[in-house]
């Protein structure tokens, strides 16, 4: 247990370390929409359900989805990707600022959002509708917007990181995003990034990237070595032969589920044996300009368009053999320093330079549950190789972080909190204490900056808790990484408030607001503003209450100088410390109140009503 223990605070540990690390992420970036419908009954015009929609939600998809990975997973995520000037377009901008990505994407007027629709009855997929035609290339205009957008970017990222090189996330999935010139752009431009990260669907297309790791599935690792011309090689006693075509198969995106055959394939021309394909299993999924790409029921046989991949090592033989095999020959032809080939929810296979396969294993869920959990991979996997952790642990975080985001149907997108949660350790702040003194705050808020995590700030006398100040701080606290609460000391409340407050020691105001889950810190400060702790915290965002406009807050020229921005929160009505006080004087003068004098919440009126 305690070795368990260790493991899991070290996993951890790299987690924390990279917080805040630049991340630039480029590709073809689109929407996700779910659907979900009831259905009872059949139509009569066709033997096809009725549904009556009940919920739809949108998420980000694609290259999108890895940049909302990286935030939640705690990186500083800068998405740069054409998107098209329709409805779909807003709500991906929309999906991107709600996930605090960077948005850097480049307008594209008349060229669509790709979008992948999903209708579902009883949590089941019925249909998907996909819009966005990889045809629509990208015009010359297009193509110069882009790469102007992918410079500027790099060099935001860097300045932000204090000139440390950025990381490069690229996401090829044959939607047009990534033509040619752009391509060449991130070849002659690789040593602008320290880490590279490649996830494409034809990883021929990026020869010379050198990226540092690449994350293909099976179907495209086969693909690949088709392409490349494999033949056949001894491997521990394991005869692997790799039958390819003359000609190079048909581009095209290929979002593929290897799955069951659906019918026998020969070992070879002089092998009368066939091998069995009886066994139940998914079906693989066709996509454009390919055709189906299936593996036999026993795990012997792989076909594609024009690809055939058959071993004779006898029962047990499986797709992370054929992967584990062929490993050396991914790096070569990819060149890059890790290969980590995903077998959908049999987990992946992860090898380095040492030459040393590793195999990681998932659980089995249902499609729909599964849906961007290799973007959940691929994040984890490039900020634990950017934060240098040793390639066993990033391959391990990698799959974790893929396994715990498939528990519901949706677009899966892994949070830093759940990541640490699934690792036993505490999500607050990094071990700091809650209730600190001026000078602790100064080394606290130190650390956070180097992390590259935003700070919100606010203050406040906070002398009778109330659901006004826990909705106002919740609010405040969604508005950057961590929220410090400065409170007002005893001689401070006197002062402003008069000689009859505090009702409660700044002790106890202290001890109720550090532990409210939304509050990172808390700080006492003597005078009656608080300009001096503003000036040594630089707050990115300062919070005040009130519906009156941030320019009538006082200390907004002071943090605006500072570099950051003034918010204010309109507070709940009816609540509020001195409407408290007067309730409670008024009630000790009346030994008898009627319950029927106070005014109800009408909150509580409907939970009551519904227990």
């Amino acid at each position: 247990m305690a070795g368990a223990a260790a493991e899991q605070r070290r996993l951890a540990t790299v987690v924390e370390s990279w917080l805040g690390r630049p991340v630039l992420i480029v590709g073809d970036a689109m929407l996700d929409e779910w659907r979900f419908a009831d259905s009872d009954r059949l139509c009569r015009e066709a033997p096809a359900p009725v549904l009556t929609l009940r919920r739809r939600i949108s998420a980000a998809g694609g290259a999108a989805n890895t940049a909302v990975n990286v935030a939640a997973l705690g990186g500083r995520a800068v998405l740069v990707a054409p998107v098209g000037a329709d409805v779909a377009g807003d709500e991906l901008h929309d999906c991107l600022d709600r996930a605090s990505v960077w948005d850097r994407t480049v307008n594209q007027p008349g060229r669509p959002t790709p979008v992948k629709r999903r209708m579902l009855a009883g949590n089941q997929i019925l249909l998907r509708e996909d819009s966005g035609d990889p045809e629509d290339a990208l015009d010359h205009d297009g193509v110069s917007r882009l790469l102007t957008a992918l410079s500027c970017a790099t060099e935001e990222l860097r300045a932000a990181a204090g000139g440390e090189a950025p990381t490069l996330v690229v996401c090829d999935y044959g939607l047009g995003a990534l033509p040619a010139p752009v391509r060449a752009w991130l070849v002659e431009n690789r040593q602008r990034y320290a880490t590279v990260a490649l996830d494409a669907h034809d990883l021929a297309d990026w020869r010379g990237l050198a990226p540092t790791v690449v994350t293909p599935s099976f179907a495209e690792a086969t693909r690949l070595l088709a392409r490349a011309g494999g033949t056949t090689r001894p491997t521990g006693g394991t005869e692997l032969h790799l039958a390819h075509p003359d000609a190079d198969p048909a581009d095209g995106p290929s979002e593929m589920t290897v799955g069951a055959a659906p019918g026998a394939v020969r070992v070879d021309d002089t092998d009368a044996e066939v091998i069995r394909a009886d066994r139940p299993g998914p079906v693989g999924e066709p996509t454009p300009g390919e055709g189906r790409v299936a593996l036999t029921g026993d795990g012997l046989s792989v076909t594609g368009t024009g690809v055939t991949v058959n071993t004779r090592a006898g029962e047990g033989v499986d797709r992370a053999v054929l992967a584990k095999s062929r490993l050396a020959e991914l790096r070569a032809h990819t060149g890059a320093d890790v290969v980590a080939v995903t077998l959908d929810t049999e987990g992946a296979v992860v090898g380095g330079a040492d030459g040393e396969p590793r195999r990681s294993h998932s659980t089995p869920v249902p499609a729909s549950h599964a849906v961007g959990a290799g973007d959940a991979y691929l994040a984890a996997m490039t900020l634990a190789l950017a934060a240098d952790a040793p390639l066993p642990t990033a391959a391990q975080l990698a799959q974790l972080a893929a396994t715990i985001t498939v528990s519901d149907t949706g677009t899966c997108v892994c949070r830093r909190d759940d990541l640490l949660a699934t690792l036993e350790q505490p999500t607050d702040t990094a071990g700091h204490p809650a209730l600190v003194s001026g000078d602790e705050l100064d080394t606290i808020v130190a650390g956070y900056r180097e992390a590259g995590r935003s700070v919100v700030f606010t203050n406040g006398c906070f002398d009778v808790l109330h659901r006004g100040h826990v909705r106002y701080l919740e609010q405040a606290r969604a508005l950057g990484d961590l929220l410090i609460v400065a409170v007002n000391s005893d001689g401070s409340v006197r002062r402003l408030k008069g000689p009859d407050r505090p009702v409660n020691p700044v002790e106890d105001r202290g001890a109720l607001l550090a532990a409210l889950a939304c509050v990172d810190h808390v700080v006492v400060f003597e005078e009656d503003s608080p300009t001096a702790l503003i000036e040594a915290v630089r707050p990115d965002v300062y919070v005040k209450g009130g519906d009156y406009p941030p320019e009538l807050v006082p200390e907004a020229p002071l943090v605006r100088r500072l570099g950051g921005q003034v918010r204010t929160l309109g507070y709940v009505p009816d609540r509020s410390t001195s409407a408290i006080i007067e309730r409670i004087r008024s009630h000790s003068q009346d030994p008898s109140p009627r319950l029927d004098d106070r005014k109800p919440d009408p909150s509580l009126r409907t939970r009551t009503q519904a227990s």
